[in-house]
């Protein structure tokens, strides 16, 4: 196949979103350069590219590394606008950074005006089991509240840290062909639904 009959590779504008020092970019770096850092940096905000195949469709990813910390909460309202799927990372070891994905995942709602958004919830640091303090059966839970799925994962044992990119892309594939769906002009004889106001 030539190059010009490959597919274009779309892009997809991700986020990674949560407290400091949850392993953001972590996750992040070790998802686009498989390398673990070691050194705690707390970042203001960097940007990724990253080429992939997921379920044999290119992707271009745009990743969004974000500051958790909150003097940095004036820049997030900005990079929330632009996003179009959303890590909202947490540590497994860190209950704070648990109930801070609430406030999250609720900025991320009301900049976009949605019910609903792609987001995909990461618990990270899967690795420290022994210094384990949020449940599976507790992050199941708010997953389930926040109709958010959920996926655990170690940047430093590499588990799972594609997985979650990929997972998230996949949601707002799913995301925008239901939006294309919903824009379609109505065929003759489909019942049109009704929208209260």
């Amino acid at each position: 196949m030539s190059r010009a009959e490959r597919p274009q590779a779309q892009s997809y504008k991700l986020v990674v979103v949560g407290g400091g020092g949850v392993g953001k970019s972590a996750i992040t770096i070790q998802f686009i350069q498989s390398y673990f850092v070691t050194d705690y940096d707390p970042t203001i905000e960097d940007s990724y590219t990253k080429q992939c195949v997921i379920d044999d469709i290119p992707a271009k990813l745009d990743i969004l590394d974000t500051a958790g910390q909150e003097e940095f909460s004036a820049m997030r309202e900005q990079y929330m606008r632009s996003g179009e799927g959303f890590l909202l990372v947490f540590s497994v070891a860190d209950h704070a950074s648990f109930d801070e994905l609430y406030k999250f995942h609720k900025q991320i709602l009301r900049v976009k005006d949605r019910y609903e958004y792609p987001m995909l919830m990461v618990g990270n640091k899967a690795d420290l089991e022994h210094q384990r303090v949020v449940s599976l059966e507790e992050a199941h839970a708010l997953s389930r509240e926040l109709k958010v799925p959920y996926i655990e994962c170690s940047a430093k044992a590499r588990m799972n840290v594609d997985q979650a990119f990929h997972e998230l892309v996949r949601l707002v594939r799913r995301f925008q062909e239901a939006e294309r769906i919903d824009m379609k002009p109505n065929p003759k004889g489909k019942k049109k639904k009704c929208v209260f106001l």
